[in-house]
């Protein structure tokens, strides 16, 4: 069973969901916008019989504390160190494997900066590292905010963080939206009425920037260390097009990318070929 616990980071209280019996291989989940670790809620019970997973909310990220931005850097470096000191006090360190989606990916990637040692294998969901990865929905905030970040720039990107929007990111791309609980967008919604909650996500907007500089450093370490890699791209993803799944095989020739018929939470309507493609990959090229 999926247990659910904190751990004192940075001084916030830190929500992670446990899962599988330590002692087993490990398995960091690390999700993405605008979800917190729920979106893994079906995938632990899943993998639980062969893997120990964690999966930990970041920061202002649902049932972690949401320090007010005035005081409280809402940066990714930031989020990785509070991730990185959760992981350490609940012993959770390498070798492991991690999965990163979305946001997952540029905290996964600093977490493997700090800790080389950590990586085993690493498995890729719709987690952006090249340019040619931003889908239009970007172009506000690549081209206007980074450029300039004030009021009137960051007003239509409230629109990212209302309902409709929300709604959208789930279904984009889903095939069959009856597949797709409403309980997802409902939890979001509701962790994103909290005050200062749009300004943490602005906030995470204007900075993602510093993920962009650093794709190059990060494609150069891909192209030298030739990590174990399995990459899952759901097609219809609103955020990421599937340029920047194929991207991954220039610096990783061997890695196995699964295409997915999904969008960005591609767990949501492809739990079993995720599940089946995770379970084969580590027997046949990590075990």
């Amino acid at each position: 069973m999926t247990s659910f616990q904190t751990v004192s980071a940075g001084g916030l209280e830190v929500f992670y969901r446990e899962a599988g019996k330590p002692g087993a291989p490990k398995l960091l989940l690390l999700g993405g916008f605008p979800s917190s670790s729920h979106q893994f809620r079906n995938l632990m019970p899943a993998l639980a019989d062969r893997f120990h997973l964690v999966a930990i909310d970041y920061p202002g990220f649902g049932n972690t504390e949401m320090p007010d931005p005035a005081e409280w850097d809402y940066t990714f470096d930031h989020l990785a160190e509070i991730v990185d000191e959760a992981l350490l006090a609940i012993d959770f360190t390498g070798p492991m494997g991690l999965y990163m989606q979305d946001y997952g990916s540029p905290i996964g990637n600093r977490l493997i900066s700090l800790h080389p040692d950590w990586l085993q294998w690493q498995i890729i969901q719709n987690a952006n590292l090249y340019a040619e990865g931003f889908t239009e929905i970007w172009d506000g905030i690549r081209h206007v905010l980074w450029t300039n970040r004030n009021a009137e720039t960051e007003a239509p990107l409230e629109a990212l963080l209302g309902p409709e929007s929300v709604r959208a990111i789930y279904l984009a791309g889903h095939p069959d939206p009856t597949k797709i609980s409403p309980d997802n967008w409902n939890l979001d919604l509701h962790f994103l009425a909290r005050p200062n909650a749009h300004r943490v996500q602005l906030d995470l907007f204007y900075d993602y920037q510093t993920n962009a500089a650093q794709y190059p450093t990060w494609q150069t370490r891909l192209r030298r260390d030739q990590p174990k890699t399995l990459i899952f791209w759901g097609q219809g993803d609103i955020f990421f097009t599937p340029a920047g799944g194929e991207a991954y095989l220039r610096d990783l020739p061997d890695a196995k990318l699964i295409r997915l018929d999904s969008g960005h939470f591609a767990v949501e309507d492809c739990l079993d070929e995720i599940v089946d493609g995770i379970n084969s990959f580590y027997d046949e090229t990590v075990k």
